[in-house]
Protein backbone atom coordinates (compact mmCIF):
# COMPACT_ATOMS: atom_id res chain seq x y z
CA UNK A 1 0.00 0.00 0.00
CA UNK A 2 2.55 2.29 1.26
CA UNK A 3 4.39 1.66 -2.62
CA UNK A 4 1.16 2.92 -4.01
CA UNK A 5 1.13 6.02 -2.41
CA UNK A 6 4.90 7.16 -3.04
CA UNK A 7 3.73 6.24 -6.93
CA UNK A 8 0.43 8.16 -6.41
CA UNK A 9 3.05 11.23 -5.15
CA UNK A 10 5.51 11.15 -7.76
CA UNK A 11 3.00 11.32 -10.13
CA UNK A 12 1.71 14.09 -8.58
CA UNK A 13 5.05 15.96 -8.60
CA UNK A 14 5.80 15.07 -12.30
CA UNK A 15 2.12 16.53 -13.16
CA UNK A 16 2.56 19.65 -11.20
CA UNK A 17 3.24 22.84 -14.02
CA UNK A 18 0.28 21.28 -16.16
CA UNK A 19 -1.55 24.29 -14.58
CA UNK A 20 -5.70 23.56 -14.52
CA UNK A 21 -4.61 19.00 -14.39
CA UNK A 22 -2.90 19.76 -11.14
CA UNK A 23 -6.61 20.79 -9.31
CA UNK A 24 -7.94 17.72 -11.11
CA UNK A 25 -5.04 15.46 -9.88
CA UNK A 26 -5.32 16.59 -6.99
CA UNK A 27 -8.92 15.64 -6.34
CA UNK A 28 -8.12 12.17 -8.20
CA UNK A 29 -5.31 11.91 -5.18
CA UNK A 30 -7.91 12.60 -2.51
CA UNK A 31 -9.94 10.12 -3.46
CA UNK A 32 -6.98 7.38 -4.12
CA UNK A 33 -6.34 8.58 -0.47
CA UNK A 34 -9.35 7.77 1.23
CA UNK A 35 -9.85 4.29 -0.81
CA UNK A 36 -5.89 3.12 0.44
CA UNK A 37 -7.12 4.11 4.00
CA UNK A 38 -10.31 1.87 3.72
CA UNK A 39 -8.04 -0.33 2.75
CA UNK A 40 -5.89 -0.60 5.62
CA UNK A 41 -8.45 -0.42 7.60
Amino acid sequence: MVFVVLVVIIAGVAIIGGGNTVSGFGQDVENTGSKVQRAAD
